[in-house]
């Protein structure tokens, strides 16, 4: 029996492809998608790739925001485990997993909104900044709605010799506060003007 899946796949370099794939498999690094509405059939490899998105729909609902963090879910789910991801584009996703690694090279994460238009999604390493898997998710996702970034901010590259998907600091928050540069704090307040005729000012200093 043919298996078909709708797809979304996200290049690294931001160009989308949207079709149907017959042939993929997480333990092999390429496959086909047929595009949408009698298009070429596209080889897709892995490393090309951000994440590959099983959609229920490839028109999906542009007015719907998904729900962003866990939004109080249970630790675990027979989908497995919780999981917080910022890819290097700056999307944030959470959600469950069984086959997380940091080791290898994409694993399947199944959406914390249950009623997203992503079913699931398989998540390419190379193209992370940080994963976060269990109670850590959690705090990932805490830090990362705290701060709020927009999806058109750029995620940092990595340091030298950094492991895609290893943890990388966010900045602290007071970087994302508006620069305090020409305020001067109340402890050093200028002191006041002398008035008076020029004689009787002081010359020197104080």
């Amino acid at each position: 029996m043919e298996i078909k899946n709708i797809v979304v796949a996200r290049y690294l370099d931001g160009r989308v492809l949207k079709g149907v794939t017959r042939d993929f498999s997480p333990n092999r690094g390429i496959f086909h998608v047929d595009q949408q509405e009698g298009g070429q059939t596209v080889e897709v490899r892995f490393k090309q790739l951000k994440a590959l998105f099983f959609v229920r729909s490839l028109d999906g609902d542009p007015a719907r925001q998904d729900v962003r963090g866990f939004v109080l879910g249970p630790a675990e789910t027979q989908q497995g485990k919780k999981i917080a991801v910022r890819f290097r584009d700056g999307e944030f996703v959470c959600g469950y997993t069984l086959s997380w690694s940091p080791d290898r090279e994409g694993f399947f994460l199944f959406p914390a909104d249950a009623s997203s238009n992503n079913q699931r999604i398989f998540v390419i390493t190379a193209g992370t900044l940080e994963v976060k898997a269990g109670p850590a998710a959690e705090v990932l996702a805490q830090r990362v709605l705290t701060e709020a970034p927009t999806s058109g901010d750029a995620a940092a590259p990595p340091a030298p010799g950094q492991k895609p998907g290893s943890v990388t600091p966010l900045p602290p928050m007071s970087a994302t506060r508006p620069s305090a540069i020409g305020r001067r704090p109340s402890g050093f307040l200028p002191r006041p003007r002398r008035t008076g005729p020029p004689s009787d000012r002081r010359t020197g200093t104080d």
